[in-house]
């Protein structure tokens, strides 16, 4: 599809329509109206979750839009706004597969024992973006350092002189 055709017809919804089912990340191209167009929107996310991140702020508020963004694409999770960074489904959803997404998280999620689990089992050095307590607790930094022994910086003074944590580091 050419750049310069969609350019043209950027409020055209029909052909936009057809141009973000082929190429979800044209939806950059489309009028501010079209990318606050839910229908619109859902069809580019459909063939590309990335295009997430040209969707209206309107529509980065919208849970069902966020969680299907996460579908294929976990990291656009950085895109919604605040209230759903804050949602424990859409974090959780994101975490699972892509633990990096805890960066973004709210401060209240980034203290809850179940999404810190999930990002560090996956991005063990993540823990850094933990709160305190969470980096203060055994079973989590043990995830973590089995996950990347690096992430032994990040976790308390306590459990850095802990035995069990010390012999994970020699494994």
């Amino acid at each position: 599809m050419d750049i310069e055709e969609v350019k043209a017809n950027f409020d055209n919804k029909e052909f936009i329509l057809n141009a973000v089912k082929q190429q979800g990340k044209l939806l950059e191209f489309a009028s501010n109206e079209l990318q606050d167009e839910k229908e619109v929107v859902k069809a580019a996310l459909e063939q590309d979750g990335e295009s997430l991140e040209f969707a209206s702020t309107r529509l980065k508020d919208d849970k069902e839009i966020v969680l299907l963004a996460i579908q294929s694409a976990p990291w656009t999770a950085c895109y919604a706004s605040d209230k759903l960074k804050a949602d424990k489904e859409v974090i959780r959803e994101s975490v699972k597969t892509y633990g990096q997404t805890l960066y973004f998280a709210s401060e209240e999620l980034r203290d809850d024992e179940e999404i810190v689990r999930l990002a560090v089992s996956n991005k063990g050095i993540i823990i850094k973006f933990a709160s305190l307590r969470l980096r203060d607790n055994a079973e989590i930094a043990s995830i973590a350092i089995k996950q990347n022994k690096i992430a032994y910086h990040y976790i308390s003074q306590r459990l850095k002189n802990d035995e069990e944590i010390k012999k994970l580091l020699e494994m």
